[in-house]
């Protein structure tokens, strides 16, 4: 399933507005309000030495510029942050997960309240998940069939049954702008069997998925598994094609493999996803798998990460982990960052974001996530740049070069 890269052309896989065609168009003239609100994806620039590449959605809540990472706000918020900082990051869209919030509040609530853009105060577009890594993350909770999944509620611990047409019928009424097909995310394994049996289940959910979903306004995405077999990731792959979604998602990935084995998926199986579509890495989220993963040809990204470690005083910089909790910052009056815009690193000191967190002050916690999370937004910014100006590759080996994974 190899792809040809015409970087002179823009391939609109929808019609830009009433009486739209998909033909070429000048990449340089401003893609704007002619959109009619329905789901579109146009490639805009091509990476010559790495298979990365810049694209814009078009959602009903806006566009987005590609590659870009989303925010997670599983509850239907970003943890610690409110919408307004999370726009002021440069977020252009963020992350929600179907069944956590199936659980709390529950569909009838979000139902009333107008869907969840109304609901949680976000204007911008919403991807929303749909529950597949809970199959993973859960698995004492749950119990797996061919007809769907059974949960115990991790919350109150009653009994929750979903289809796969059963969360398209929740990510409707949640009215996320992008929503995802049910999957199984196996756990990491080298034997090939389960793997298999795992892919195949995948791609029977997927079909049903597709049949089930009529919000004509809504993007569906398909989801890629095949654990860390290249062979059974094209099969997984191809079948997923074949039932025609909106965009591709590479799941199952980062969920305990080696760092290589990771990568090798991500370098083989990226660059042959359909071209003229979104390609969703879900999960990764560190500054190093972000950058791979671009270079991979991948479009959108989300991850925990940024408010996760924000959480235990662990904020990116360009040139690694520093965690502000540690002794040897007790009087150092620099920012996080030294280079870094945000809010965080224009008023506060590393001194004074150790001493919060030696307070168990909340807004220490929220700080650093804040910092972390416009890390994360500007960092993708800066790569649309690089990979616009032809210098991605440059740019990947210096920052690779100077980032201390360690944290310090």
């Amino acid at each position: 399933m190899k792809t040809t890269r015409h970087p002179e052309r823009l391939r609109p896989f929808r019609a830009v507005g009433p009486g739209g065609s998909e033909g070429s168009r000048d990449p340089s003239a401003p893609v704007g309000p002619q959109d009619d609100g329905k789901f579109g994806f146009e490639t805009r620039a091509f990476d010559t030495q790495t298979n990365a590449r810049t694209g814009l959605i078009r959602t009903p809540h806006g566009q987005i510029h590609t590659p870009i990472f989303m925010p997670v706000g599983t509850q239907g918020t970003v943890k610690g942050l409110t919408p307004r900082q999370v726009e002021k990051t440069g977020a252009e869209i963020i992350l929600s997960n179907a069944y956590h919030l199936y659980v709390r509040p529950g569909i009838e609530t979000l139902q009333k309240a107008g869907g969840l853009h109304s609901f949680m105060g976000w204007s911008k577009p919403i991807l929303t998940d749909s529950g597949g890594y809970q199959i993973f993350s859960l698995t004492r909770l749950r119990k797996l069939s061919e007809e769907g999944v059974g949960f115990q509620s991790h919350f109150d611990g009653r009994e929750i049954f979903l289809t796969p047409e059963k969360v398209v019928e929740i990510q409707e009424i949640l009215g996320s702008d992008i929503a995802m097909v049910l999957d199984e995310c196996p756990p990491y394994t080298q034997e090939r069997k389960p793997v298999k049996n795992s892919l195949e289940l995948t791609a029977r959910w997927a079909k049903r998925s597709k049949a089930a979903h009529q919000k004509e306004d809504q993007a569906l995405f398909g989801i890629v598994q095949g654990g860390i077999f290249p062979d059974l990731r094209r099969e997984s792959l191809a079948r997923t094609v074949e039932i025609d979604f909106d965009g591709y998602a590479l799941g199952g990935v980062f969920v305990g493999e080696s760092r290589e084995e990771s990568l090798e998926i991500l370098h083989q199986i990226g660059p042959e996803m359909p071209e003229d579509r979104p390609r969703y890495l879900m999960g990764a989220g560190t500054p190093l798998e972000l950058l791979e993963a671009v270079s991979s040809g991948l479009d959108l990204f989300d991850c925990v990460t940024p408010t996760r470690y924000g959480r235990t005083g662990s904020a990116f910089t360009s040139k690694g982990l520093v965690v502000v909790r540690n002794g040897k910052y007790n009087q150092d009056f620099q920012p996080i960052d030294p280079d870094c815009r945000c809010y965080t690193c224009e008023n506060f000191s590393r001194s004074y974001l150790r001493h919060l967190f030696n307070c168990n002050e909340m807004l220490g916690p929220a700080l650093v996530s804040l910092h972390n999370v416009y890390f994360l937004i500007e960092l993708l910014g800066r790569i649309r740049q690089e990979i616009e100006q032809g210098t991605f590759g440059t740019f990947k080996r210096n920052f690779e070069g100077q980032f201390d994974s360690n944290q310090r």
